[in-house]
Protein backbone atom coordinates (compact mmCIF):
# COMPACT_ATOMS: atom_id res chain seq x y z
CA UNK A 1 0.00 0.00 0.00
CA UNK A 2 1.39 3.40 -0.92
CA UNK A 3 2.04 5.99 1.78
CA UNK A 4 0.84 8.82 -0.45
CA UNK A 5 -2.35 10.81 0.28
CA UNK A 6 -4.78 11.34 -2.56
CA UNK A 7 -4.54 15.13 -2.34
CA UNK A 8 -1.18 15.83 -3.99
CA UNK A 9 -1.53 19.58 -3.72
CA UNK A 10 -1.99 19.38 0.05
CA UNK A 11 0.91 16.97 0.44
CA UNK A 12 3.24 19.18 -1.57
CA UNK A 13 2.85 22.07 0.88
CA UNK A 14 4.44 20.10 3.72
CA UNK A 15 6.83 18.07 1.59
CA UNK A 16 5.37 14.57 1.70
CA UNK A 17 3.42 12.07 3.80
CA UNK A 18 5.99 11.05 6.45
CA UNK A 19 7.97 13.43 8.65
CA UNK A 20 9.92 13.32 11.90
CA UNK A 21 8.83 15.03 15.13
CA UNK A 22 11.51 15.41 17.81
CA UNK A 23 12.67 17.25 20.91
CA UNK A 24 16.03 15.47 20.81
CA UNK A 25 17.94 17.98 18.68
CA UNK A 26 17.81 20.45 21.56
CA UNK A 27 20.11 18.12 23.50
CA UNK A 28 22.84 18.48 20.87
CA UNK A 29 25.20 21.37 20.20
CA UNK A 30 23.91 23.44 17.29
CA UNK A 31 26.55 22.07 14.90
CA UNK A 32 25.50 18.48 15.58
CA UNK A 33 21.79 19.33 15.43
CA UNK A 34 22.37 20.75 11.97
CA UNK A 35 24.19 17.57 10.92
CA UNK A 36 21.26 15.47 12.18
CA UNK A 37 18.80 17.56 10.18
CA UNK A 38 20.92 17.04 7.08
CA UNK A 39 20.90 13.29 7.73
CA UNK A 40 17.10 13.31 8.00
CA UNK A 41 16.98 14.99 4.63
CA UNK A 42 19.34 12.40 3.15
CA UNK A 43 17.21 9.57 4.57
CA UNK A 44 14.24 10.96 2.67
CA UNK A 45 11.93 12.26 5.39
CA UNK A 46 9.71 15.07 4.14
CA UNK A 47 9.83 17.42 7.09
CA UNK A 48 11.21 18.02 10.55
CA UNK A 49 8.86 19.18 13.32
CA UNK A 50 10.00 20.32 16.74
CA UNK A 51 8.42 21.81 19.84
CA UNK A 52 9.11 24.89 21.91
CA UNK A 53 9.29 24.67 25.69
CA UNK A 54 12.43 25.31 27.73
CA UNK A 55 14.95 24.78 24.94
CA UNK A 56 15.90 26.70 21.81
CA UNK A 57 13.74 29.57 20.63
CA UNK A 58 11.48 28.33 17.84
CA UNK A 59 12.38 30.66 14.98
CA UNK A 60 16.10 30.75 15.68
CA UNK A 61 16.03 26.96 15.82
CA UNK A 62 14.15 26.77 12.53
CA UNK A 63 16.76 29.02 10.93
CA UNK A 64 19.59 26.77 12.14
CA UNK A 65 17.94 23.67 10.73
CA UNK A 66 16.93 25.25 7.44
CA UNK A 67 20.46 26.57 6.90
CA UNK A 68 21.90 23.05 7.10
CA UNK A 69 19.50 21.49 4.57
CA UNK A 70 18.43 22.05 0.97
CA UNK A 71 14.99 20.52 0.54
CA UNK A 72 13.77 19.50 4.00
CA UNK A 73 10.65 21.31 5.24
CA UNK A 74 11.07 22.63 8.79
CA UNK A 75 7.99 23.22 10.92
CA UNK A 76 7.39 24.68 14.37
CA UNK A 77 5.22 22.26 16.25
CA UNK A 78 4.41 24.55 17.87
CA UNK A 79 5.62 28.12 18.46
CA UNK A 80 3.80 29.34 21.57
CA UNK A 81 1.84 32.52 20.96
CA UNK A 82 2.41 33.89 24.48
CA UNK A 83 6.18 33.88 24.02
CA UNK A 84 6.27 36.69 21.42
CA UNK A 85 3.85 39.27 20.14
CA UNK A 86 2.03 38.95 16.83
CA UNK A 87 4.27 41.39 14.98
CA UNK A 88 7.39 39.45 15.97
CA UNK A 89 5.85 36.17 14.83
CA UNK A 90 4.78 37.66 11.52
CA UNK A 91 8.25 39.10 10.91
CA UNK A 92 10.06 35.91 11.86
CA UNK A 93 7.87 33.67 9.72
CA UNK A 94 8.09 35.94 6.66
CA UNK A 95 11.85 36.24 7.08
CA UNK A 96 12.23 32.45 7.01
CA UNK A 97 9.79 32.06 4.14
CA UNK A 98 11.73 34.57 2.06
CA UNK A 99 15.12 33.05 2.87
CA UNK A 100 13.98 29.43 2.38
CA UNK A 101 11.09 29.42 -0.12
CA UNK A 102 8.45 26.70 0.36
CA UNK A 103 10.43 25.08 3.17
CA UNK A 104 9.02 26.61 6.36
CA UNK A 105 5.69 25.82 8.04
CA UNK A 106 4.46 28.07 10.84
CA UNK A 107 2.81 26.04 13.57
CA UNK A 108 1.20 28.09 16.33
CA UNK A 109 -0.42 27.09 19.61
CA UNK A 110 -1.56 28.55 22.91
CA UNK A 111 0.42 26.14 25.07
CA UNK A 112 -0.69 24.86 28.47
CA UNK A 113 -1.87 26.92 31.41
CA UNK A 114 0.33 25.38 34.16
CA UNK A 115 3.49 25.79 32.10
CA UNK A 116 2.66 29.31 30.94
CA UNK A 117 1.85 30.52 34.43
CA UNK A 118 5.25 29.26 35.58
CA UNK A 119 6.72 31.68 33.02
CA UNK A 120 4.64 34.57 34.27
CA UNK A 121 2.03 34.64 31.51
CA UNK A 122 -1.68 35.07 32.14
CA UNK A 123 -3.45 32.26 30.34
CA UNK A 124 -6.62 33.37 28.60
CA UNK A 125 -9.42 31.29 27.07
CA UNK A 126 -7.59 29.49 24.25
CA UNK A 127 -10.02 30.07 21.42
CA UNK A 128 -10.37 33.83 21.86
CA UNK A 129 -6.66 34.23 22.57
CA UNK A 130 -5.73 32.44 19.35
CA UNK A 131 -8.29 34.30 17.27
CA UNK A 132 -7.04 37.68 18.48
CA UNK A 133 -3.43 36.65 17.96
CA UNK A 134 -4.07 35.62 14.36
CA UNK A 135 -5.82 38.91 13.73
CA UNK A 136 -2.71 40.65 15.06
CA UNK A 137 -0.42 38.60 12.83
CA UNK A 138 -2.49 39.38 9.76
CA UNK A 139 -2.61 43.09 10.58
CA UNK A 140 1.13 43.43 11.30
CA UNK A 141 3.21 45.67 9.04
CA UNK A 142 6.30 44.17 7.43
CA UNK A 143 8.62 46.39 5.40
CA UNK A 144 11.48 43.98 4.66
CA UNK A 145 11.81 41.97 1.46
CA UNK A 146 8.77 39.74 1.25
CA UNK A 147 8.58 36.08 0.23
CA UNK A 148 6.82 35.14 -2.98
CA UNK A 149 4.35 33.16 -0.85
CA UNK A 150 3.57 33.43 2.82
CA UNK A 151 4.43 30.27 4.77
CA UNK A 152 1.64 27.77 5.46
CA UNK A 153 0.11 28.35 8.90
CA UNK A 154 -1.28 25.54 11.04
CA UNK A 155 -2.75 25.62 14.52
CA UNK A 156 -2.26 23.18 17.36
CA UNK A 157 -5.83 21.92 17.58
CA UNK A 158 -7.44 19.02 19.41
CA UNK A 159 -11.02 20.03 20.08
CA UNK A 160 -13.68 20.84 17.50
CA UNK A 161 -13.75 24.59 18.15
CA UNK A 162 -10.01 25.05 17.64
CA UNK A 163 -10.16 22.82 14.57
CA UNK A 164 -12.93 25.03 13.19
CA UNK A 165 -10.77 28.10 13.83
CA UNK A 166 -7.90 26.37 12.01
CA UNK A 167 -10.20 25.82 9.04
CA UNK A 168 -11.32 29.45 9.14
CA UNK A 169 -8.12 31.38 9.87
CA UNK A 170 -5.22 29.05 9.01
CA UNK A 171 -4.12 26.53 6.39
CA UNK A 172 -4.80 23.58 8.65
CA UNK A 173 -4.01 21.93 11.96
CA UNK A 174 -1.29 20.07 13.81
CA UNK A 175 -2.59 17.39 16.17
CA UNK A 176 -0.66 15.57 18.89
CA UNK A 177 -1.32 12.35 20.82
CA UNK A 178 -4.44 11.40 18.91
CA UNK A 179 -5.92 8.25 17.44
CA UNK A 180 -6.69 7.61 13.76
CA UNK A 181 -10.36 8.01 14.68
CA UNK A 182 -9.60 11.55 15.84
CA UNK A 183 -7.79 12.15 12.55
CA UNK A 184 -10.93 11.17 10.66
CA UNK A 185 -13.05 13.55 12.73
CA UNK A 186 -10.49 16.35 12.37
CA UNK A 187 -10.51 15.96 8.58
CA UNK A 188 -14.30 16.19 8.57
CA UNK A 189 -14.10 19.52 10.44
CA UNK A 190 -11.16 20.98 8.50
CA UNK A 191 -12.48 20.15 5.05
CA UNK A 192 -10.73 18.51 2.13
CA UNK A 193 -8.12 21.14 1.24
CA UNK A 194 -6.65 21.89 4.68
CA UNK A 195 -3.31 20.58 5.94
CA UNK A 196 -3.63 18.00 8.72
CA UNK A 197 -0.24 17.15 10.19
CA UNK A 198 -0.63 14.41 12.79
CA UNK A 199 2.04 13.54 15.35
CA UNK A 200 2.37 9.81 16.03
CA UNK A 201 4.59 8.50 18.83
CA UNK A 202 6.18 5.11 18.12
CA UNK A 203 8.40 2.60 19.89
CA UNK A 204 10.18 0.39 17.34
CA UNK A 205 10.42 -2.78 19.46
CA UNK A 206 8.57 -6.10 19.60
CA UNK A 207 9.03 -6.21 23.39
CA UNK A 208 5.60 -5.14 24.64
CA UNK A 209 6.70 -4.43 28.20
CA UNK A 210 9.53 -2.21 27.01
CA UNK A 211 7.15 -0.42 24.67
CA UNK A 212 4.60 0.19 27.43
CA UNK A 213 7.30 1.45 29.80
CA UNK A 214 8.71 3.93 27.28
CA UNK A 215 5.22 5.03 26.27
CA UNK A 216 4.16 5.65 29.86
CA UNK A 217 7.35 7.61 30.54
CA UNK A 218 6.49 9.76 27.52
CA UNK A 219 2.85 10.21 28.52
CA UNK A 220 3.54 11.04 32.16
CA UNK A 221 3.77 14.83 31.77
CA UNK A 222 0.86 14.97 29.34
CA UNK A 223 -1.41 13.14 31.78
CA UNK A 224 -1.02 16.17 34.06
CA UNK A 225 -2.22 18.66 31.45
CA UNK A 226 -5.96 19.45 31.16
CA UNK A 227 -5.81 20.04 27.39
CA UNK A 228 -4.74 16.47 26.72
CA UNK A 229 -6.94 14.88 29.38
CA UNK A 230 -9.98 16.61 27.92
CA UNK A 231 -8.95 15.56 24.41
CA UNK A 232 -8.69 11.91 25.43
CA UNK A 233 -12.07 12.01 27.14
CA UNK A 234 -13.57 13.38 23.92
CA UNK A 235 -11.84 10.56 22.01
CA UNK A 236 -13.75 7.95 24.02
CA UNK A 237 -11.47 7.19 26.93
CA UNK A 238 -12.59 7.59 30.56
CA UNK A 239 -11.10 8.82 33.81
CA UNK A 240 -9.92 5.33 34.71
CA UNK A 241 -7.81 5.31 31.55
CA UNK A 242 -5.97 8.41 32.79
CA UNK A 243 -4.64 7.12 36.14
CA UNK A 244 -1.53 5.14 37.12
CA UNK A 245 0.43 6.18 34.05
CA UNK A 246 -2.43 5.50 31.66
CA UNK A 247 -4.32 2.30 30.96
CA UNK A 248 -2.95 -0.16 28.43
CA UNK A 249 -5.93 0.73 26.24
CA UNK A 250 -4.96 4.41 26.25
CA UNK A 251 -1.23 3.81 25.87
CA UNK A 252 -1.52 1.45 22.92
CA UNK A 253 -4.06 3.66 21.19
CA UNK A 254 -1.74 6.67 21.35
CA UNK A 255 1.69 5.04 20.93
CA UNK A 256 2.37 2.55 18.15
CA UNK A 257 4.91 -0.18 18.83
CA UNK A 258 6.24 -3.28 17.12
CA UNK A 259 8.28 -4.01 14.04
CA UNK A 260 8.55 -1.78 11.00
CA UNK A 261 5.39 -3.18 9.44
CA UNK A 262 3.31 -2.57 12.58
CA UNK A 263 4.45 1.04 12.74
CA UNK A 264 3.85 1.51 9.04
CA UNK A 265 0.31 0.20 9.46
CA UNK A 266 -0.46 2.83 12.14
CA UNK A 267 0.84 5.58 9.88
CA UNK A 268 -1.27 4.26 7.01
CA UNK A 269 -4.35 4.35 9.24
CA UNK A 270 -3.82 8.07 9.87
CA UNK A 271 -3.23 8.75 6.18
CA UNK A 272 -6.31 6.77 5.21
CA UNK A 273 -8.29 8.73 7.81
CA UNK A 274 -7.29 12.02 6.17
CA UNK A 275 -3.88 13.05 7.48
CA UNK A 276 -1.79 15.08 5.05
CA UNK A 277 1.37 14.14 6.88
CA UNK A 278 2.22 11.89 9.82
CA UNK A 279 4.98 13.28 12.04
CA UNK A 280 6.69 10.26 13.60
CA UNK A 281 8.11 10.77 17.09
CA UNK A 282 10.36 7.86 18.08
CA UNK A 283 10.44 7.14 21.81
CA UNK A 284 13.74 5.77 23.05
CA UNK A 285 16.01 5.70 26.09
CA UNK A 286 18.51 8.14 24.56
CA UNK A 287 18.81 10.59 21.69
CA UNK A 288 21.31 8.23 20.06
CA UNK A 289 18.73 5.42 20.06
CA UNK A 290 16.10 7.80 18.68
CA UNK A 291 18.39 8.76 15.79
CA UNK A 292 19.10 5.08 15.15
CA UNK A 293 15.34 4.59 14.93
CA UNK A 294 15.13 7.22 12.19
CA UNK A 295 17.56 5.17 10.11
CA UNK A 296 15.93 1.83 10.89
CA UNK A 297 12.41 2.96 9.99
CA UNK A 298 13.27 4.98 6.88
CA UNK A 299 13.23 2.07 4.37
CA UNK A 300 9.86 0.82 5.60
CA UNK A 301 8.18 4.23 5.92
CA UNK A 302 9.60 5.97 2.88
CA UNK A 303 9.48 3.18 0.27
CA UNK A 304 13.16 3.63 -0.46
Amino acid sequence: MSLVPSNQERQHVVGGPVAIWTFALDSLPASRAKESAAELEDLGYAALWFGEDQGREAFVNASLLLSSTKTLVVATGIAIVYVRDAMATNAASLTLAEAYPKRFVLGLGVGHRPLLEQRGHIHRPPLSAMREYLEGVDASPYTAAKPEQRPPRVLAALGPKMLMLAAERADGAHTYLVTPEHTFEAREILGERAILAVEQAVVPTTDRQQALRLARTHLHEYLLLPNYRNSWLRQGFNEQDLVDGGSERLVEALVAWGDEQAIRERIERHLSAGATQVCVQILAETAFEEFSGWRRLAPALLDR
